[in-house]
Protein backbone atom coordinates (compact mmCIF):
# COMPACT_ATOMS: atom_id res chain seq x y z
CA UNK A 1 0.00 0.00 0.00
CA UNK A 2 1.49 3.47 -1.07
CA UNK A 3 2.44 5.74 2.07
CA UNK A 4 0.74 8.78 2.68
CA UNK A 5 2.63 12.15 2.07
CA UNK A 6 5.83 12.45 0.43
CA UNK A 7 8.36 9.47 -0.42
CA UNK A 8 11.83 10.75 -0.98
CA UNK A 9 13.44 8.24 -2.87
CA UNK A 10 17.41 7.53 -3.46
CA UNK A 11 17.85 5.41 -6.97
CA UNK A 12 21.63 5.36 -6.58
CA UNK A 13 24.41 6.13 -8.84
CA UNK A 14 23.01 4.58 -11.86
CA UNK A 15 23.63 1.06 -11.82
CA UNK A 16 20.09 -0.55 -11.39
CA UNK A 17 22.17 -3.68 -9.19
CA UNK A 18 22.87 -0.99 -6.36
CA UNK A 19 18.82 -0.09 -5.47
CA UNK A 20 19.35 -0.74 -2.16
CA UNK A 21 16.27 -3.59 -0.90
CA UNK A 22 13.99 -0.59 0.31
CA UNK A 23 14.16 1.16 -2.77
CA UNK A 24 13.43 -1.74 -4.47
CA UNK A 25 10.40 -2.34 -2.52
CA UNK A 26 9.14 1.04 -2.71
CA UNK A 27 9.34 0.93 -6.48
CA UNK A 28 7.25 -2.62 -6.66
CA UNK A 29 4.86 -1.52 -4.18
CA UNK A 30 4.01 2.08 -5.54
CA UNK A 31 1.70 2.31 -8.68
CA UNK A 32 3.49 5.73 -9.71
CA UNK A 33 6.81 7.65 -9.28
CA UNK A 34 7.86 11.01 -10.21
CA UNK A 35 11.64 11.47 -11.33
CA UNK A 36 13.51 14.63 -11.25
CA UNK A 37 15.11 13.27 -14.17
CA UNK A 38 14.36 9.86 -16.09
CA UNK A 39 17.99 10.51 -17.51
CA UNK A 40 18.90 7.65 -15.12
CA UNK A 41 20.26 4.41 -15.73
CA UNK A 42 18.02 2.49 -13.44
CA UNK A 43 14.73 3.71 -14.82
CA UNK A 44 15.38 1.01 -17.19
CA UNK A 45 14.84 -1.92 -14.65
CA UNK A 46 11.96 -0.23 -12.91
CA UNK A 47 8.80 -2.33 -12.90
CA UNK A 48 6.53 -2.83 -16.14
CA UNK A 49 3.39 -1.87 -13.85
CA UNK A 50 5.38 1.73 -12.63
CA UNK A 51 4.07 4.14 -14.09
CA UNK A 52 6.97 7.06 -14.20
CA UNK A 53 6.47 10.38 -14.41
CA UNK A 54 9.77 12.99 -14.85
CA UNK A 55 10.13 16.76 -14.48
CA UNK A 56 12.10 16.88 -17.19
CA UNK A 57 10.12 19.34 -19.21
CA UNK A 58 11.16 21.90 -16.41
CA UNK A 59 14.60 22.10 -17.70
CA UNK A 60 13.38 23.65 -21.06
CA UNK A 61 11.02 25.69 -19.65
CA UNK A 62 13.00 27.86 -17.05
CA UNK A 63 15.64 29.82 -17.76
CA UNK A 64 17.84 28.91 -14.48
CA UNK A 65 18.34 26.02 -12.61
CA UNK A 66 16.91 27.68 -9.38
CA UNK A 67 13.38 28.40 -11.60
CA UNK A 68 13.42 24.91 -12.55
CA UNK A 69 14.12 23.39 -8.58
CA UNK A 70 11.32 25.94 -7.51
CA UNK A 71 8.85 24.02 -10.02
CA UNK A 72 9.66 20.98 -9.29
CA UNK A 73 9.37 21.32 -5.38
CA UNK A 74 6.08 23.37 -5.66
CA UNK A 75 4.56 20.23 -7.72
CA UNK A 76 6.03 17.86 -5.26
CA UNK A 77 4.19 19.85 -2.10
CA UNK A 78 0.70 19.76 -4.19
CA UNK A 79 0.94 15.95 -4.71
CA UNK A 80 2.26 14.93 -1.60
CA UNK A 81 -0.82 16.43 0.13
CA UNK A 82 -2.90 14.02 -1.74
CA UNK A 83 -4.62 11.11 -0.45
CA UNK A 84 -2.32 8.85 -1.93
CA UNK A 85 1.06 10.56 -1.70
CA UNK A 86 3.48 10.78 -3.78
CA UNK A 87 6.95 9.17 -4.22
CA UNK A 88 9.64 11.49 -5.57
CA UNK A 89 12.62 10.00 -6.99
CA UNK A 90 16.27 11.36 -7.30
CA UNK A 91 19.68 10.40 -8.54
CA UNK A 92 21.83 9.06 -5.97
CA UNK A 93 20.88 9.50 -1.97
CA UNK A 94 17.68 12.17 -1.94
CA UNK A 95 19.90 14.38 1.02
CA UNK A 96 23.47 14.43 -0.65
CA UNK A 97 24.06 16.73 -3.86
CA UNK A 98 20.29 16.96 -4.44
CA UNK A 99 18.97 20.43 -4.58
CA UNK A 100 15.71 19.90 -4.15
CA UNK A 101 14.85 17.28 -1.30
CA UNK A 102 16.05 18.76 1.16
CA UNK A 103 13.43 21.93 0.59
CA UNK A 104 10.54 19.46 0.01
CA UNK A 105 11.74 18.00 3.26
CA UNK A 106 11.76 21.45 5.01
CA UNK A 107 8.49 22.39 3.89
CA UNK A 108 6.83 19.39 4.29
CA UNK A 109 7.91 19.37 8.04
CA UNK A 110 6.68 23.12 8.36
CA UNK A 111 3.56 22.20 6.98
CA UNK A 112 3.13 18.34 9.20
CA UNK A 113 3.21 16.79 5.60
CA UNK A 114 4.39 13.06 6.67
CA UNK A 115 7.84 12.48 4.89
CA UNK A 116 9.77 9.37 4.68
CA UNK A 117 13.24 9.07 3.43
CA UNK A 118 14.68 6.13 1.20
CA UNK A 119 18.10 6.57 1.19
CA UNK A 120 20.31 5.42 -1.53
CA UNK A 121 24.04 4.94 -2.40
CA UNK A 122 25.29 8.37 -3.38
CA UNK A 123 27.67 9.10 -6.01
CA UNK A 124 30.05 9.66 -3.86
CA UNK A 125 30.52 6.14 -2.87
CA UNK A 126 31.09 4.69 -6.29
CA UNK A 127 33.56 7.94 -6.88
CA UNK A 128 35.73 7.54 -4.26
CA UNK A 129 35.91 3.58 -4.55
CA UNK A 130 37.08 4.28 -8.33
CA UNK A 131 39.57 6.50 -7.27
CA UNK A 132 40.76 4.19 -4.25
CA UNK A 133 40.80 6.89 -1.91
CA UNK A 134 39.39 7.33 1.48
CA UNK A 135 38.18 11.03 1.68
CA UNK A 136 38.74 10.86 5.42
CA UNK A 137 39.92 12.51 7.18
CA UNK A 138 39.03 15.78 5.01
CA UNK A 139 37.76 16.32 1.49
CA UNK A 140 35.80 19.21 0.29
CA UNK A 141 32.84 18.70 -1.72
CA UNK A 142 31.70 21.33 -4.18
CA UNK A 143 28.94 21.82 -7.06
CA UNK A 144 30.50 22.58 -10.18
CA UNK A 145 28.13 25.20 -10.78
CA UNK A 146 28.83 27.41 -7.70
CA UNK A 147 32.76 27.02 -8.14
CA UNK A 148 32.43 28.10 -11.93
CA UNK A 149 30.75 31.44 -10.85
CA UNK A 150 33.39 31.94 -8.31
CA UNK A 151 36.44 34.45 -9.00
CA UNK A 152 38.97 32.13 -6.71
CA UNK A 153 38.35 28.56 -5.56
CA UNK A 154 36.18 28.94 -1.89
CA UNK A 155 37.95 25.93 -0.22
CA UNK A 156 41.67 25.86 1.20
CA UNK A 157 44.45 24.71 -1.44
CA UNK A 158 46.01 22.20 0.83
CA UNK A 159 42.67 20.42 1.29
CA UNK A 160 41.47 17.72 -1.35
CA UNK A 161 38.31 18.62 -3.31
CA UNK A 162 35.33 16.78 -5.44
CA UNK A 163 33.91 19.27 -7.59
CA UNK A 164 30.42 17.56 -8.61
CA UNK A 165 27.68 17.25 -11.81
CA UNK A 166 30.36 19.13 -14.50
CA UNK A 167 28.52 18.00 -16.98
CA UNK A 168 29.56 19.79 -20.07
CA UNK A 169 32.66 21.24 -21.12
CA UNK A 170 31.37 24.62 -20.65
CA UNK A 171 31.00 23.96 -16.92
CA UNK A 172 34.03 22.73 -17.04
CA UNK A 173 35.96 24.97 -19.01
CA UNK A 174 34.91 28.04 -16.31
CA UNK A 175 35.83 25.66 -13.19
CA UNK A 176 39.16 25.57 -14.65
CA UNK A 177 39.30 29.18 -14.99
CA UNK A 178 38.90 29.47 -11.67
CA UNK A 179 40.61 26.23 -9.92
CA UNK A 180 43.72 28.30 -12.45
CA UNK A 181 43.95 31.26 -9.89
CA UNK A 182 45.20 29.24 -7.24
CA UNK A 183 46.23 25.78 -8.90
CA UNK A 184 48.82 25.39 -11.61
CA UNK A 185 47.81 24.61 -15.00
CA UNK A 186 50.05 21.75 -15.00
CA UNK A 187 48.22 20.30 -11.73
CA UNK A 188 47.25 16.77 -12.15
CA UNK A 189 43.26 16.04 -11.76
CA UNK A 190 41.26 13.05 -12.39
CA UNK A 191 38.29 12.94 -13.69
CA UNK A 192 35.60 10.13 -12.28
CA UNK A 193 32.79 9.66 -15.19
CA UNK A 194 30.00 7.21 -14.71
CA UNK A 195 30.52 5.79 -11.19
CA UNK A 196 28.54 3.38 -9.87
CA UNK A 197 28.04 2.30 -13.78
CA UNK A 198 29.27 -0.42 -15.81
CA UNK A 199 30.96 2.17 -18.26
CA UNK A 200 32.85 4.08 -15.22
CA UNK A 201 35.94 5.46 -16.38
CA UNK A 202 39.02 7.42 -14.48
CA UNK A 203 40.50 9.68 -16.31
CA UNK A 204 44.21 11.18 -15.64
CA UNK A 205 44.30 15.07 -17.02
CA UNK A 206 46.60 18.15 -16.13
CA UNK A 207 44.00 21.15 -14.92
CA UNK A 208 44.23 22.91 -18.12
CA UNK A 209 43.38 20.39 -20.09
CA UNK A 210 39.93 19.42 -18.20
CA UNK A 211 37.45 21.26 -20.64
CA UNK A 212 38.98 18.89 -23.67
CA UNK A 213 37.83 15.87 -22.13
CA UNK A 214 35.82 14.17 -24.74
CA UNK A 215 33.69 11.72 -21.67
CA UNK A 216 32.22 14.82 -20.08
CA UNK A 217 28.70 14.19 -19.21
CA UNK A 218 25.64 13.93 -16.68
CA UNK A 219 27.72 11.70 -14.12
CA UNK A 220 31.17 13.40 -14.30
CA UNK A 221 32.89 14.65 -10.99
CA UNK A 222 36.65 16.09 -10.72
CA UNK A 223 38.75 15.13 -7.72
CA UNK A 224 41.57 17.61 -7.25
CA UNK A 225 44.47 16.77 -5.27
CA UNK A 226 45.66 19.05 -3.08
CA UNK A 227 48.67 21.75 -3.02
CA UNK A 228 51.55 20.96 -0.73
CA UNK A 229 51.22 21.41 2.93
CA UNK A 230 51.21 24.99 4.24
CA UNK A 231 49.44 27.00 1.09
CA UNK A 232 45.85 27.44 3.13
CA UNK A 233 45.13 30.67 5.19
CA UNK A 234 44.10 27.98 7.92
CA UNK A 235 47.46 26.04 7.90
CA UNK A 236 49.19 29.64 8.66
CA UNK A 237 46.77 30.60 11.42
CA UNK A 238 46.75 26.93 12.87
CA UNK A 239 50.99 27.49 12.79
CA UNK A 240 50.92 31.01 14.36
CA UNK A 241 48.87 29.47 17.02
CA UNK A 242 51.13 26.66 17.86
CA UNK A 243 53.66 29.52 17.89
CA UNK A 244 51.85 30.82 20.74
CA UNK A 245 50.65 27.63 22.32
CA UNK A 246 52.45 26.53 25.79
CA UNK A 247 54.79 24.04 23.61
CA UNK A 248 55.31 27.26 21.16
CA UNK A 249 58.15 29.59 21.11
CA UNK A 250 58.85 31.80 24.23
CA UNK A 251 59.62 34.78 22.27
CA UNK A 252 56.14 34.56 20.47
CA UNK A 253 54.13 34.11 23.93
CA UNK A 254 55.84 36.79 25.34
CA UNK A 255 54.61 39.35 22.64
CA UNK A 256 51.45 41.62 22.82
CA UNK A 257 49.99 44.32 20.31
CA UNK A 258 52.47 46.87 21.72
CA UNK A 259 55.06 44.95 21.69
CA UNK A 260 54.50 44.14 17.78
CA UNK A 261 53.60 47.91 17.07
CA UNK A 262 57.36 48.51 15.45
CA UNK A 263 57.62 45.22 13.63
CA UNK A 264 54.01 45.70 12.42
CA UNK A 265 55.48 49.49 11.13
CA UNK A 266 58.44 47.92 9.37
CA UNK A 267 57.27 44.80 7.66
CA UNK A 268 54.81 47.25 5.77
CA UNK A 269 57.50 49.56 5.10
CA UNK A 270 59.25 46.68 3.54
CA UNK A 271 55.90 46.22 1.74
CA UNK A 272 56.65 49.18 -0.01
CA UNK A 273 60.21 49.11 -0.96
CA UNK A 274 59.89 46.03 -2.75
CA UNK A 275 56.87 47.67 -4.68
CA UNK A 276 58.98 50.75 -5.07
CA UNK A 277 61.73 48.18 -6.10
CA UNK A 278 59.29 46.54 -8.56
CA UNK A 279 60.72 43.44 -7.40
CA UNK A 280 57.63 40.50 -7.46
CA UNK A 281 59.74 37.79 -5.58
CA UNK A 282 60.58 40.54 -2.90
CA UNK A 283 56.72 41.79 -2.70
CA UNK A 284 55.79 38.46 -2.31
CA UNK A 285 58.25 37.58 0.97
CA UNK A 286 57.52 40.89 2.56
CA UNK A 287 53.77 40.35 2.04
CA UNK A 288 54.24 36.65 3.84
CA UNK A 289 55.75 38.87 6.66
CA UNK A 290 52.98 41.64 6.92
CA UNK A 291 50.56 38.76 6.79
CA UNK A 292 52.75 37.39 9.58
CA UNK A 293 52.57 40.33 11.64
CA UNK A 294 48.38 40.46 11.09
CA UNK A 295 48.03 36.72 11.88
CA UNK A 296 50.01 37.43 15.30
CA UNK A 297 47.92 40.96 16.33
CA UNK A 298 44.38 38.54 15.96
CA UNK A 299 45.85 35.06 17.63
CA UNK A 300 47.05 37.31 20.77
CA UNK A 301 43.59 38.93 20.24
CA UNK A 302 41.72 35.68 20.31
CA UNK A 303 43.61 34.20 23.69
CA UNK A 304 42.93 38.12 25.66
CA UNK A 305 38.94 37.28 24.56
CA UNK A 306 38.77 40.69 22.61
CA UNK A 307 38.00 39.30 19.18
CA UNK A 308 38.71 35.99 16.48
CA UNK A 309 40.48 35.97 12.94
CA UNK A 310 36.44 35.09 11.92
CA UNK A 311 35.55 38.51 13.49
CA UNK A 312 37.86 40.55 11.47
CA UNK A 313 37.20 38.65 8.52
CA UNK A 314 33.33 39.00 8.19
CA UNK A 315 33.88 42.64 9.66
CA UNK A 316 35.91 43.79 6.55
CA UNK A 317 33.21 41.19 4.34
CA UNK A 318 30.62 43.34 5.52
CA UNK A 319 32.46 46.81 4.78
CA UNK A 320 33.08 45.89 1.37
CA UNK A 321 30.20 44.72 0.05
CA UNK A 322 27.97 47.64 2.01
CA UNK A 323 30.95 50.29 1.02
CA UNK A 324 30.01 48.78 -2.89
CA UNK A 325 26.41 48.43 -3.52
CA UNK A 326 27.34 49.21 -7.35
CA UNK A 327 28.91 46.02 -7.41
CA UNK A 328 26.95 44.30 -4.91
CA UNK A 329 23.62 46.00 -5.12
CA UNK A 330 21.57 48.28 -7.30
CA UNK A 331 23.26 51.32 -7.03
CA UNK A 332 24.32 52.83 -10.61
CA UNK A 333 27.64 55.02 -11.04
CA UNK A 334 28.95 56.92 -13.39
CA UNK A 335 32.97 56.53 -13.24
CA UNK A 336 34.78 56.58 -10.32
CA UNK A 337 34.19 59.75 -8.55
CA UNK A 338 30.52 58.44 -8.16
CA UNK A 339 32.25 56.00 -5.93
CA UNK A 340 34.01 58.13 -4.05
CA UNK A 341 31.24 60.70 -3.22
CA UNK A 342 29.28 57.27 -2.72
CA UNK A 343 32.08 55.83 0.24
CA UNK A 344 32.30 59.19 2.02
CA UNK A 345 28.19 59.13 2.45
CA UNK A 346 28.74 55.52 3.35
CA UNK A 347 31.67 56.01 5.96
CA UNK A 348 29.99 58.82 7.28
CA UNK A 349 26.22 56.99 7.76
CA UNK A 350 28.28 54.28 9.51
CA UNK A 351 29.88 56.60 11.78
CA UNK A 352 26.47 57.69 12.96
CA UNK A 353 25.36 53.96 13.45
CA UNK A 354 28.51 53.96 15.60
CA UNK A 355 27.54 56.89 17.74
CA UNK A 356 30.05 58.71 16.04
CA UNK A 357 28.27 61.12 13.84
CA UNK A 358 29.85 64.26 15.31
CA UNK A 359 33.34 62.92 13.91
CA UNK A 360 34.52 64.84 10.61
CA UNK A 361 35.69 63.90 7.24
CA UNK A 362 39.24 63.48 8.74
CA UNK A 363 39.43 62.30 12.18
CA UNK A 364 39.40 58.45 10.46
CA UNK A 365 43.01 59.73 9.24
CA UNK A 366 45.44 57.65 11.22
CA UNK A 367 47.34 60.46 13.37
CA UNK A 368 50.57 57.65 13.50
CA UNK A 369 50.56 58.24 9.15
CA UNK A 370 53.49 59.97 7.91
CA UNK A 371 53.39 63.60 7.36
CA UNK A 372 53.71 63.07 3.35
CA UNK A 373 50.72 59.82 3.51
CA UNK A 374 48.48 61.84 5.69
CA UNK A 375 48.56 65.25 3.62
CA UNK A 376 47.61 62.76 0.82
CA UNK A 377 44.63 61.12 2.85
CA UNK A 378 43.56 64.71 4.11
CA UNK A 379 43.82 66.44 0.55
CA UNK A 380 41.98 63.10 -0.93
CA UNK A 381 39.03 63.38 1.48
CA UNK A 382 38.59 67.17 1.00
CA UNK A 383 38.53 66.89 -2.43
CA UNK A 384 35.69 63.95 -2.42
CA UNK A 385 33.74 66.84 -0.67
CA UNK A 386 33.93 69.06 -3.58
CA UNK A 387 37.01 71.25 -1.60
CA UNK A 388 39.45 71.66 -4.25
CA UNK A 389 40.85 73.72 -6.67
CA UNK A 390 39.16 73.50 -10.60
CA UNK A 391 41.84 73.54 -12.88
CA UNK A 392 45.75 72.48 -12.64
CA UNK A 393 46.61 76.28 -13.15
CA UNK A 394 44.68 77.18 -9.84
CA UNK A 395 47.19 74.61 -8.26
CA UNK A 396 50.28 75.74 -9.88
CA UNK A 397 49.40 79.28 -8.73
CA UNK A 398 48.86 77.71 -5.19
CA UNK A 399 52.45 76.53 -5.21
CA UNK A 400 54.51 79.65 -6.35
CA UNK A 401 51.87 81.92 -3.66
CA UNK A 402 53.47 79.56 -1.26
CA UNK A 403 57.17 79.86 -2.02
CA UNK A 404 56.53 83.43 -2.12
CA UNK A 405 55.44 83.37 1.34
CA UNK A 406 58.57 81.38 2.36
CA UNK A 407 61.12 84.25 1.00
CA UNK A 408 58.79 86.67 2.77
CA UNK A 409 58.83 84.70 5.86
CA UNK A 410 61.68 86.51 8.77
CA UNK A 411 61.20 84.10 11.89
CA UNK A 412 62.62 80.18 12.22
CA UNK A 413 59.21 79.87 13.28
CA UNK A 414 57.71 81.24 10.12
CA UNK A 415 59.56 79.81 7.73
CA UNK A 416 58.61 76.36 9.35
CA UNK A 417 54.54 77.04 8.60
CA UNK A 418 55.12 78.17 5.32
CA UNK A 419 57.36 75.23 3.94
CA UNK A 420 55.07 72.78 5.86
CA UNK A 421 52.08 75.21 3.51
CA UNK A 422 54.25 74.56 0.30
CA UNK A 423 54.70 70.42 0.87
CA UNK A 424 50.99 70.44 0.98
CA UNK A 425 50.46 72.79 -1.59
CA UNK A 426 52.94 70.15 -3.48
CA UNK A 427 50.80 67.30 -1.96
CA UNK A 428 48.18 68.85 -3.67
CA UNK A 429 49.52 69.19 -7.12
CA UNK A 430 50.62 65.25 -7.31
CA UNK A 431 47.05 64.53 -6.36
CA UNK A 432 45.43 66.71 -8.91
CA UNK A 433 47.93 65.15 -11.30
CA UNK A 434 47.03 61.48 -10.35
CA UNK A 435 50.31 60.93 -9.02
CA UNK A 436 51.18 59.03 -5.16
CA UNK A 437 53.09 62.17 -3.43
CA UNK A 438 54.28 59.17 -0.80
CA UNK A 439 55.25 56.59 -4.03
CA UNK A 440 56.98 59.66 -5.82
CA UNK A 441 59.52 60.85 -2.54
CA UNK A 442 60.24 56.98 -1.96
CA UNK A 443 61.17 56.92 -6.03
CA UNK A 444 63.07 60.33 -5.58
CA UNK A 445 64.90 59.30 -2.93
CA UNK A 446 65.66 56.32 -4.75
CA UNK A 447 67.27 57.83 -7.46
CA UNK A 448 69.06 60.41 -5.03
CA UNK A 449 70.97 57.15 -3.19
CA UNK A 450 72.08 55.68 -6.79
CA UNK A 451 72.78 58.85 -8.26
CA UNK A 452 75.25 60.00 -4.92
CA UNK A 453 76.43 56.24 -4.63
CA UNK A 454 77.40 56.91 -8.57
CA UNK A 455 79.36 59.88 -7.35
CA UNK A 456 81.12 58.42 -4.15
CA UNK A 457 82.32 55.22 -6.74
CA UNK A 458 83.61 57.56 -9.28
CA UNK A 459 85.49 59.00 -7.10
CA UNK A 460 87.32 56.00 -5.48
CA UNK A 461 88.06 55.27 -8.80
CA UNK A 462 89.91 57.89 -9.69
CA UNK A 463 91.92 57.44 -5.98
CA UNK A 464 90.57 60.57 -4.69
CA UNK A 465 88.61 61.03 -1.80
CA UNK A 466 85.47 62.61 -2.22
CA UNK A 467 85.61 65.41 -0.10
CA UNK A 468 88.57 66.58 -1.91
CA UNK A 469 86.53 67.00 -5.17
CA UNK A 470 85.21 70.48 -5.80
CA UNK A 471 81.05 71.04 -6.45
CA UNK A 472 81.64 71.29 -10.04
CA UNK A 473 83.35 67.65 -9.96
CA UNK A 474 81.01 66.65 -7.94
CA UNK A 475 78.03 67.95 -10.00
CA UNK A 476 79.80 66.57 -13.25
CA UNK A 477 79.94 63.27 -12.09
CA UNK A 478 76.08 63.59 -10.91
CA UNK A 479 74.84 64.70 -14.34
CA UNK A 480 76.23 61.54 -15.67
CA UNK A 481 74.61 59.26 -13.09
CA UNK A 482 71.48 61.12 -14.30
CA UNK A 483 72.08 60.61 -17.90
CA UNK A 484 73.36 56.96 -17.44
CA UNK A 485 69.65 56.58 -15.13
CA UNK A 486 67.82 57.95 -17.84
Amino acid sequence: MEPRGITLLGLGPGDPALLTRQAWEILHNASEIYLRTSQHPCVKAFPETLRVFSFDSYYEQEATFDGVYEKIIAKVMELGQRPEGVVYGVPGHPMIAEATSPEILRRARQQQIPVRIAPGISFLEPVFAELGIDPFPKTILLDAFELASAHVPTFPPDTPALIAQIYSQHIASEVKLTLSEVYPDEHPVVFVHDAGTSTALVENLPLYEIDRSQHIGLLSALYVPPLSAGTSFEAFQELIAHLRAPEGCPWDREQTHLTLRQNLLEEAYEVLQALDAEDPQALCEELGDLMLQIILHAQIASEYGEFRMAEVLQGIHHKIVRRHPHVFGDIKVGGVSDVLQNWESFKSAERTANGKAHQGSLDGVAPSLPALAQAEQYLSRVARQGFQWESLADVIAKVKEEIGEIERAETPSEKEVEIGDLLMAMVNLARFLGVDAESALRQANMRFKNRFSFVEGAAKASGRALADLTIQEMLSLWNRAKQAGK
